[in-house]
C-alpha cells in the first residue's frame, strides 16, 4: 500500500524565489510530491509531520564525491582488501545523507554495486549517480603508480579491478572507446576523464594535459551514444578549453580558470563544479592523515585560486554545481563547502548550486532540486533560514532535524 505523508505548517524554500514562503502544506504519495499549497491540505489516513514553522527545502545535491575514497592516501588505499574498502564506505554514505545530501554524483570509484546496495536498503545513503572508474592516460591523474613501477605486459593496470582504485589507465582511441564502453556496460551513469594533472596523483604536474583531442572526442562519442555525458577533471585554462571544445559537459575543480576560458564555457553551456573544501582539508590535515609529500606540495598550487574562480565563473554566466571531492576522514567536512562559497556568492546562489543546477546536470530538472508536484519527495526540515545564512546547513546535520528521501523519512529528530 502506498504511504501518504502530509507535511504541515512549513516555511517553503523554493530556490527560484528570493525569500521563504510562509505556511505551506506538502502532500506526498509514495516517493512523489502530489500537492504543494499555501492553503490547508486535508488528507485522510496520511502520516502528518508538523513542521511547526521550520524551513522545508529540497534535498541537497553534491556533484563531486568519492564514496570509495576511504583513505586520504589513494595509493595506499589501492592495496586494501575489497571488502574492507566497501565496509569503510558505509558510514561515509550514511554521513552524507544525514547532512541533507539526498542525491550525490560519485566522480570516480563507486559502481553499480553501490547503487544496488542503497536502492535495496542494504546500505543507508543518498540516491547515487555513479561514474565507475575514471579514465586516465598513462602518467595521468588516475595513474597511481610510483615512478619506479611499470604497467604489466598486456598494458592493463594491474589494480584496476580493486574497489580502492578510483581510476583505470587506457591509451589510444580504440582503448579509450573500449574502456568507456566497459564502464557504461558495468552501470556507469556518466563517464569521468582525467583531462589534466592533479594533486592526489604522484607523477603528473597540475599544469599537465591529459588525453589527446581525438581520445577525448572518442570518449564523448561513446557517452553520447548512451544518452549520457562526460565530466572532466581539469584545472588550467588550456586543459579546460580542450575538453569544452570536445563536448565535455562539466568541468570538475577548474580552479585556475581565466575569463576567456569561462566565456568559452558559457558559450558551450558547460557547467563548472568547483570543489573548494577539499583543498582546505588537504592543506590543514593532509600530511597528518597520510597524504604523500609530493601531493601536499601541489595543494597550494590550486587552493588560493578557488575563491577567485567563483568570481570568474559568475561574471561569465557559467552555471556552477556544488561539489566537495573529499577523501578519507575529511568527508565530515562536506558541508563546509557552503561556508567557503558564501565568502563570494550569496546564500541563494549557493543553494541553487546544490539544488537547481545539480538537478540540471543530472538531467533531473523538475524531479530533483525543487519541491513541486511531480518531483521526487526529497526534502529537509531545517532550523533557520538558509536564504539568510547558510550556517544552518553546516556540520553533521545538527540543524536538520528531518531528512526525507523519495518519501521515506531517513532521519527524524523532531
Amino acid at each position: 500500500m502506498t504511504q501518504t505523508v502530509l507535511v504541515k505548517n512549513a516555511r517553503l524554500l523554493d530556490p527560484l524565489q528570493p525569500e521563504l514562503q510562509d505556511r505551506h502544506d506538502i502532500l506526498i504519495e509514495g516517493d512523489t510530491i502530489r500537492e504543494v499549497s499555501d492553503r490547508q491540505i486535508v488528507a485522510r489516513d496520511a502520516r502528518v509531520i508538523d513542521a511547526a514553522g521550520k524551513t522545508v527545502m529540497p534535498g541537497l545535491i553534491d556533484l563531486h564525491v568519492h564514496l570509495a575514497a576511504v583513505d586520504l592516501n589513494l595509493q595506499r588505499q589501492g592495496l586494501m582488501p575489497n571488502v574492507l574498502v566497501t565496509l569503510r564506505s558505509l558510514p561515509i554514505l550514511r554521513g552524507m545523507l544525514r547532512r541533507g545530501f539526498t542525491t550525490v554524483r560519485d566522480a570516480a570509484g563507486a559502481g553499480d554495486a553501490f547503487k544496488q546496495a542503497v536502492q535495496s536498503g542494504l546500505a543507508q545513503g543518498p540516491r547515487l549517480f555513479v561514474s565507475g572508474r575514471a579514465l586516465s592516460q598513462t602518467g595521468g591523474h588516475g595513474d597511481g603508480r610510483a615512478r619506479s613501477d611499470y604497467l604489466v605486459a598486456n598494458g592493463v593496470c594491474p589494480n584496476c579491478a580493486r574497489v580502492g582504485m578510483l581510476a583505470r589507465v587506457a591509451d589510444g582511441v580504440d582503448a579509450v572507446r573500449k574502456a568507456a564502453r566497459e564502464e557504461l556496460q558495468m552501470g556507469a551513469d556518466q563517464i569521468k576523464i582525467m583531462a589534466g594533472g592533479g594533486v592526489a596523483s604522484p607523477t603528473d604536474p597540475v599544469d599537465a594535459l591529459g588525453y589527446s583531442e581525438d581520445e577525448i572526442r572518442a570518449i564523448v562519442g561513446e557517452a553520447d551514444a548512451r544518452n549520457t555525458y562526460v565530466l572532466a577533471h581539469a584545472y588550467t585554462p588550456a586543459a579546460i578549453q580542450r575538453v569544452v571544445r570536445c563536448g565535455v559537459r562539466t568541468i570538475e575543480h577548474g580552479n585556475l580558470v581565466d575569463a576567456p576560458t569561462a566565456a568559452l564555457m558559457a558559450e558551450h553551456g558547460t557547467y563548472a563544479v568547483p570543489t573548494l573544501v577539499t583543498y582546505d582539508a588537504l592543506a590543514n590535515e593532509g600530511a597528518a592523515l597520510g597524504l604523500p609529500p609530493a601531493s601536499v606540495a601541489k595543494v597550494e598550487d590550486v587552493r588560493g585560486a578557488g575563491l577567485r574562480s567563483l568570481e570568474i565563473y559568475r561574471a561569465a554566466g557559467v552555471k556552477m554545481g556544488f561539489g566537495s571531492d573529499l577523501l578519507g576522514e575529511s568527508h565530515r567536512l562536506q558541508s563546509e563547502e557552503f561556508r567557503l562559497r558564501a565568502q563570494v556568492l550569496s546564500p541563494a546562489e549557493v543553494i541553487a548550486s546544490a539544488t537547481l543546477i545539480g538537478a540540471e546536470v543530472l538531467g533531473m530538472s523538475n524531479r530533483l532540486g525543487r519541491l513541486i508536484p511531480g518531483a521526487l519527495a526529497d526534502l529537509l526540515l531545517v532550523d533557520g533560514d538558509p536564504m539568510r545564512s547558510l550556517n544552518c546547513l553546516l556540520g553533521q546535520g545538527e540543524h536538520i532535524p528531518l531528512v526525507m528521501k523519495a518519501g521515506v523519512v531517513e532521519f527524524d529528530a523532531l
